[in-house]
């Protein structure tokens, strides 16, 4: 059975900030790539969203409902609430992460 998968608000942006950022400073050819890239791994999570692991920055503070998946060195941030998988945050893992997860999910 597959899970259904949306994004926030802030998951939406935080995409099209990283390949706004990619077209800008390398080539918008590769931004469309990165795009079709995190777009696959997010649509990856309706069939088997319990694979990621909990973010060591969430796990520390006891908040252990979410998860990341990866497509490095970007991060994508999720919780799977009954059959909805919801994607809080597309990151760029090179970030200093903590404060901004934190920020975010306890929002």
């Amino acid at each position: 059975m597959n899970f259904a998968v949306n994004l926030t608000a802030q998951a939406e942006r935080d995409l099209l900030d990283i390949c706004r950022y990619v077209a800008l400073n390398d080539a918008p050819a590769k931004a469309e790539k990165l795009l079709d890239n995190l777009e696959t791994v997010i649509e990856s999570l309706e069939t088997l969203p319990q694979r990621g692991h909990c973010p060591p920055e969430l796990e520390r503070i006891g908040m252990m409902e979410y998860r990341e998946v990866f497509f490095k060195p970007y991060r994508v941030i999720y919780r799977i609430a009954g059959r909805e998988v919801r994607v809080y945050a597309v990151l760029d893992g090179r970030r200093d992460l903590p404060d901004l997860l934190q920020e975010r999910i306890l929002r």
